[in-house]
């Protein structure tokens, strides 16, 4: 006879998988229409909640918003300069450092994408209900905050996609 799971609780990091993967069914289609992986988008996004800087975004910073590993963003970063999505350059204040900027390309991209993804939130929140999607967003930001000590970065996530 199988011995019982020692587990009381629902597996919350699977979970959490199945409903960013429910999610991206969704957004996955128009980001390949558009030759973009999900990495890239990521990228694109944080460079798109940025663009206003004009110093463009530390790598870094980068990596940890968009939860891609030094290594993976490095390639990434290499193919959507390729493409005409970003540029790169040295950090004025520290020549160790890179940052990138969307280009007018990598904007536009940004631009077009976001008003199918926006629409398929409007979507989500006419299903869920809009106290139901601020209580889901308020429930993960707190569990973001409990997970993660104030006095720490982001964790980036031990593997890629």
């Amino acid at each position: 006879m199988p011995h019982p799971t020692p587990f009381t609780h629902r597996n919350l990091p699977r979970l959490l998988l199945q409903a960013r993967e429910a999610v991206m069914l969704h957004t996955r289609p128009s980001l390949r229409g558009h030759g973009l992986s999900d990495q890239q988008w990521r990228v694109l996004r944080v460079l798109g909640e940025h663009a206003a800087d004009p110093g463009g975004v530390e790598t870094g910073r980068v990596a940890r918003e968009a939860f891609i590993l030094g290594p993976s963003l490095t390639g990434v970063l290499a193919r959507m300069e390729r493409d005409g999505l970003l540029t790169r350059s040295r950090c004025p204040e520290d020549a160790r450092r890179s940052v990138v900027r969307a280009t007018a390309q990598g904007l536009a991209l940004v631009d077009a994408l976001s008003h199918t993804i926006e629409a398929h939130y409007a979507w989500l929140e006419s299903q869920l209900g809009a106290p139901k999607l601020a209580q889901l967003y308020a429930l993960l930001d707190d569990l973001i905050a409990l997970e993660v000590p104030p006095d720490t970065e982001t964790p980036t996530p031990d593997t890629d996609e």
